[in-house]
This record gives structure tokens, C-alpha cells and sequence, in this order.
């Protein structure tokens, strides 16, 4: 496979495939301990003036919140794509290039996963805690796929955002025309891939679900140097910014929860988050004392009880997100919901987005709501040339 692909315009290229053993049959035996995934009931569709839910202000179906505007809003229950997610005629088009990262070469993630068709189950004796008997050592592969606007000047300082779960064609789009329009700076995007699974038990779920400066500090050290490299060699002499001012996160669901921790940990890293259903609940693995609610504290301890940090944060949740019956922590409604009180509380510049007729990382929302979320997310950057 060679380590280095160029795609000139939109990214052409495949997610992650995990390197795990074919699934079994539905019948075939478990592993000791292992538990079979059972199907759930549909999730709930809920009100986004539900007592005990954030104030919001109800806007006319199809539009978008201001981009210079804090606070909440609820859209829907149709969702147009915006223009700026099509490429558009007259508009320069960046170079996507991508590369592949194992983890044989990384010291921060020797690899894990979790034999495919198995969950965890709660402890018995603490319904908080999750046990995953069939998790274990095991390699991962992933693609990092860079975007590179066409209007950057090699040898620039450059902004950029860190994307989770993979190439993102949709982002490269849409700042095509942003950049064009001089609505975002010209910035570089990073799309990586996760390391495979999900949730508990997956390599996926520990470096995107885990609260700790873990993910942001393995991409500082693994990721954007070989960035860096990648792109030099192809005589792009780029150059990523150290100003935590100038680089964004960005992800949904636990890629969401993987942004706010890249911020919340690192804020000498991230000032700018911007998320879909961030899965804002107790999904940790393994159970850390320090964190005993895993991303379900941001909202219950962390946030409330913490100075405030330089962060902008843009929040999306949908009206049929994600519902687990479990331990009162799994409700993706309720604890974006929660995320939006109290930012509010703290005095945090945020914009909160409920999205009527949406789904968990609803694509029709996404192509509503990229754009504006995006020029939310870099209001008031100013460039600086270290």
C-alpha cells in the first residue's frame, strides 16, 4: 500500500476497517463472561420545550442560528442542505492527501479491541462500572486524511481543526467555500480515523471516551508532526499553529466527547469545540475513580466546579437521539441538554443547536448546520505567526 495518496479537490477515500476476526453467527458460543448485543426499543422522541430542558428560541423550519449569536436554538423539523456543502463553480478547491498510521508505531495506543458481536454488562455490584471480558491486545490501522485550502501559503503559519472517525468530504467542502467567502480563515483540516470498534472495550471507545488529556496529547506528538512531514515532502512546507487560539476540535458522538476532552484537558492545546450528539454520558472504560461518570461529569462536576477555560463551544443534540436504558446516564438528549445549562451558568460563549426530526449525528442536520457552526466556532480569531 503506498503511505501516501493525493487526491486533488474532494476526498476520495475509506474509513477505518478494524482489524478484527470475522463475527460470528448469531449462534455461535461466547467467549466466558461475553454477552451478546440485544435489539432496544426505538428512542423517544422528545420535546425541546420539556420542563427542566434550557430555554431555546424556536426558529422558522429550515433556518440556521445567527453565527455571531450565543446561546440555544431549536431547528427543524425539515433540513436543507446549505449551498456551501456543494462544490460550487468558480470556487478554488483544496488538495486533500492521506496517509495510514499503525500502531505498532505509536507510544501512546498499543491497540485493543473487542471480539466482534460482544458487549460489556454492568457490574452487578456497582451498575456504574462496566465489565468487558472480551476486550484484548490487538493492532489497529487508521487513514489521516489533510486538507489543504488552495488559497495557503506554503511556509505560513495555518490554523487548523482535528476532525474524529476519519476523512470528512463533507468538511473539505464546506470550507472550500468558506475560505472563498472569508467567512473562516484559511485553515488546514486533519480527518483521523479511530482505532477501530465501539464503545466499551474498543480502541475507539478508549481513546475517544476516556476523560483525559490522553487523545489531544497523542496527537500532538504522533499525528501533526507526521502531518507536517507528509506534507513537506510533497513541497507544501506546511506549518500548523502552537496558538491553542487558532486550532479547533470537532467530532460526533464519542468523536464529539473526543473534542471536548482534546479542549477541556488541553486548553494550552484547543480553544475552539464544535460537536454532534456528543455522547456527553457515562460510556468510560475503564472506570477511573476520578472520573467515576466518564463523560456524563463534564455537566454534573467538572464544568460547574471548574474556572472557567478559554473555550468556544457549538453543541448539536436531536430531537430522537440516542436513549439507553441503564443507569440514568445515557440519555444523549438530556446531557447535551445539561452541556447547555451550564456553559450558560459559567458565562461560556456557546451556541446550543436542538434539532427537531433528527436523528443520533443526523447527516440532513450536519449538511444543514455545518457552515454556520463552523464560522460560530472561529468568531473572533485572530492570526499570529508563531
Amino acid at each position: 500500500m503506498k503511505s501516501l495518496a493525493c487526491v486533488v479537490g474532494l476526498a476520495v477515500c475509506v474509513g477505518f476497517a478494524s482489524a478484527q476476526q470475522a463475527p460470528p453467527s448469531s449462534d455461535a458460543p461466547l467467549p466466558p463472561g461475553a454477552a451478546r448485543p440485544q435489539p432496544r426499543p426505538p428512542n423517544p422522541v422528545r420535546d425541546p420545550h420539556t420542563s427542566g430542558y434550557v430555554t431555546a428560541k424556536e426558529l422558522p423550519d429550515g433556518t440556521n442560528a445567527p453565527a455571531k449569536e450565543d446561546g440555544n436554538f431549536i431547528i427543524g423539523a425539515t433540513h436543507p442542505a446549505a449551498p456551501e456543502m456543494t462544490a460550487l463553480d468558480g470556487v478554488p478547491q483544496g488538495t486533500v492527501y492521506t496517509f495510514t498510521m499503525e500502531s505498532k508505531d505509536s507510544k501512546f495506543y498499543p491497540g485493543i479491541f473487542r471480539e466482534a458481536n460482544t458487549v460489556g454488562t454492568a457490574d452487578p455490584d456497582d451498575p456504574e462500572k462496566f465489565r468487558v471480558p472480551t476486550s484484548h491486545a490487538g493492532p489497529w490501522k487508521r487513514n489521516v486524511a489533510v486538507y489543504v485550502p488552495k488559497q495557503y501559503v506554503p511556509g505560513a503559519i495555518a490554523p487548523f481543526i482535528v476532525g474524529a472517525d476519519g476523512p470528512d468530504k463533507g468538511l473539505f467542502t464546506c470550507l472550500d467555500n468558506l475560505i472563498a467567502e472569508k467567512r473562516v480563515p484559511v485553515m488546514i483540516a486533519i480527518s483521523i480515523g479511530n482505532g477501530g470498534g465501539d464503545a466499551q472495550g474498543s480502541e475507539r471507545g478508549l481513546e475517544y471516551d476516556t476523560l483525559s488529556g490522553k487523545y489531544a496529547e497523542f496527537v500532538e506528538a504522533e499525528v501533526l508532526p507526521r502531518v507536517e512531514k507528509e506534507l513537506n515532502e510533497k513541497q507544501y512546507n506546511v506549518k500548523l499553529t502552537k496558538d491553542p487560539d487558532g486550532r479547533a476540535t470537532m467530532g460526533g458522538s464519542s468523536g464529539g466527547s473526543a473534542a471536548m476532552g482534546m479542549a477541556w484537558y488541553r486548553p494550552d492545546l484547543y480553544h475552539r469545540v464544535l460537536t454532534y450528539s456528543g455522547t456527553y454520558i457515562n460510556n468510560q472504560w475503564p472506570w477511573n475513580p476520578e472520573t467515576p461518570h466518564g463523560a456524563w461529569g463534564y455537566h454534573e462536576t467538572l464544568i460547574p466546579n471548574s474556572p472557567v477555560k478559554p473555550l468556544r463551544l457549538w453543541l448539536e443534540v436531536g430531537d430522537h437521539d440516542n436513549y439507553y436504558v441503564r443507569d440514568g446516564m445515557h440519555d444523549w438528549v438530556q446531557a447535551n441538554e445539561n452541556m447547555a445549562r451550564v456553559l450558560a451558568a459559567k458565562g461560556y460563549h456557546y451556541q446550543f443547536v436542538f434539532a427537531r426530526n433528527a436523528g443520533h449525528t443526523d447527516g440532513a442536520t450536519k449538511r444543514q448546520t455545518l457552515p454556520e457552526a463552523l464560522e460560530y466556532v472561529w468568531q473572533g480569531y485572530t492570526p499570529v505567526t508563531r
